[in-house]
């Protein structure tokens, strides 16, 4: 566990320093380790809502914070996000749903990567209803898997060129910290997940320390366009482990 921890560490201080909370990313270690599942989504929203709380906070302050383009994904999203949070599944399906979150997050990071910071002479906001569909489908997701949903907003706002990068990545990154906060509160609805997330305090601490590290320090050590292709190829691997896993062994 010493080694998962110094893991979680690194992770989260290096996507503290873009404004990512890393969820995809602690759970595909969650899943390399063999953490039994029923914990997963707990510890990566508590994650997420660790590392990217300071990011926020800084972002807002900046002058970053563009409420039109965040809040349709909000309404979306928070009551969603309680709801997939809240729902108690088994290990296959739970498996399943994984399997293609991860895998998908993973082409879709990897297909758009290079659009990470570009900035436009022009920009186009998604319509409304189209946001708020999102959101939905993301925060339902998120709350389930326990993934913030910023691998698959970023993506989708640089995609459409729907802001200026500085507002997208505030807007990711409070869309990460309000959705797993709402996760989160679903998922401690089930009784064993207050239980078993005791017994996992050393990875919350050790994302602490990395995330404030991150945040204090400011360091660039990845290019956000760098982080997204790595981020993209690991979930793509664990996705393939996962499917190897379930529909042929």
């Amino acid at each position: 566990m010493t080694i998962l921890s110094i893991f979680f560490l690194v992770t989260a201080l290096i996507y503290s320093s873009v404004g990512f909370g890393g969820g995809s990313t602690y759970l595909a270690l969650l899943l390399l380790w063999g953490i039994p599942y029923t914990i997963f989504p707990i510890i990566a929203l508590a994650c997420n809502i660790i590392v990217v709380s300071g990011n926020s906070f800084n972002y807002i302050r900046a002058g970053n914070l563009n409420f039109k383009l965040l809040l349709p994904y909000l309404f979306g999203s928070i009551p969603f996000a309680f709801i997939g949070g809240s729902i108690q599944i088994e290990k296959e399906l739970f498996e399943i749903i994984l399997f293609f979150v991860l895998g998908i997050a993973g082409i879709l990071l990897l297909i758009n990567f290079k659009s990470y910071g570009n900035n436009s002479s022009s920009y186009k906001a998604l319509p409304i209803y189209f946001s708020f569909l999102i959101g939905i489908i993301l925060g339902f997701v998120s709350g389930i898997v326990g993934i913030g949903g910023g691998i698959f907003l970023g993506p989708i706002l640089y995609l459409f060129r729907a802001a200026n990068p500085k507002y997208i990545t505030t807007a990711v990154s409070l869309f990460i910290l309000i959705n797993s906060i709402f996760g989160i509160i679903g998922q401690l609805t089930k009784d064993q997940s207050i239980v078993e997330i005791k017994e996992y305090f050393f990875l919350l601490l050790a994302v602490f320390i990395g995330g404030q590290l991150g945040n204090l320090l400011n360091l660039k050590l990845l290019s956000t366009k760098i982080l997204a292709l790595i981020t993209s190829l690991l979930v793509i691997i664990v996705a393939i482990r996962m499917g190897f896993n379930i529909f042929i062994l």
